[in-house]
Parts: structure tokens; C-alpha cells; sequence
């Protein structure tokens, strides 16, 4: 089994923000494969299903942000997940808008998602889909910057962003699977 976060902020206000790029993609992805994400546990709304032939659970966790790692470490325990289970999708501002990359392992690069995770399950050795998101002009804090909506001519660009990370997610199902 594989567990597929999409990281954001839970709320109204927070929905089409630059933050909420993971939630986004997960709702995509399970869309395209028929799982609902609707069930309350583990600090997040989940759904099981079948994606390339791997039973996976999609998790949105309900926590902020800074506290993404308790919904993981709470999956984690109760199905005896590792690391090497988890594919994280978050947004990047190292990466520009329409960029969208695949990473194994590493720090947590500024990301407070990804700061509570490792901090949570003590590795920084899952795989992470990276969102780019763009930097904010010069003179406005990140964090207000990721937690604004994307620009009316972003939203095609990402669109396709979206549909690349889907496609890594599939690629990483079919390459790792045990």
C-alpha cells in the first residue's frame, strides 16, 4: 500500500491558493480514478482505492500546514506504512509557475509541510512531487504570497501542472511497487 498526501491549508479561504496546489492535485488524481476522499481519520480526509495496480490511500490532512506530519505519523501507525509508502505533493516557490518536478529524499528546502513530516516520521526519505508556484515580487512575504490565488493567466499553465504531477504520481506507483 502507498499513501498519497496533498498538502495544504483546510478551509474556504485557503482553497485556491498557491499552497493548495497538493490538495488540488489529489482531488484530480482521485477524481480520474473514481475514489472519493471523504472519509474523517487521521487528522485528514482519505480514500482508498486502485491506482496502476497499487492499493493507495489519498490523504488531505486537516491540520495547517506546519502540522502536516501528525495526519502521516497517525496513517503511518495505523496501517505500518514506511517512508518509502509516501508520495508527498506540495507547491514550491523555488520552482516557477508551470515547473513541476520529482525529488527522493532530501531536507525540507523552507517548506513547513514538509519540515512536519520529517520531523514526524524522522526521514526525509519519501518521495515528493513539487508544484512550482512562483517566487512573490520583490517586497512581499512568502507567506502571503502562497497563501494568495494564482493569476487568471497562471490557470492554464497550471492546469498542465497539475496533469504532469498526476503522471509522475502514476510513475512513481509503477516503478515502486512491491
Amino acid at each position: 500500500m502507498k499513501i498519497i498526501v496533498g498538502l495544504g491549508n483546510y478551509g474556504e479561504k485557503y482553497e485556491y491558493t498557491r499552497h493548495n496546489i497538493g490538495f488540488i492535485a489529489v482531488d484530480r488524481l482521485a477524481s480520474e480514478y473514481k475514489i472519493r476522499i471523504n472519509k474523517k481519520g487521521h487528522f485528514s480526509f482519505i480514500g482508498k482505492g486502485v491506482i496502476e495496480g497499487e492499493d493507495v490511500i489519498i490523504a488531505k490532512p486537516q491540520t495547517y500546514m506546519n502540522r502536516s506530519g501528525a495526519a502521516v505519523i497517525s496513517i503511518f501507525s495505523d496501517y505500518s506504512l514506511s517512508a518509502s509508502d509516501l508520495i508527498v505533493i506540495h507547491d514550491d516557490i523555488d520552482l516557477a509557475v508551470g515547473k513541476v518536478k520529482k525529488k527522493l529524499g532530501g531536507g525540507d528546502a523552507g517548506h513547513r509541510g514538509i519540515r512536519s513530516i520529517i520531523g514526524c516520521i524522522a526521514t526525509g526519505d519519501f518521495h515528493r512531487i513539487r508544484i512550482g508556484v512562483g517566487r512573490p515580487h520583490e517586497g512581499v512575504e512568502a507567506s502571503d504570497y502562497v497563501l494568495s490565488p494564482f493569476h487568471r493567466d497562471e490557470l492554464e499553465i497550471i492546469d498542465g501542472s497539475i496533469e504532469k504531477a498526476i503522471e509522475l504520481v502514476k510513475e512513481i506507483l509503477k516503478t515502486n511497487s512491491h
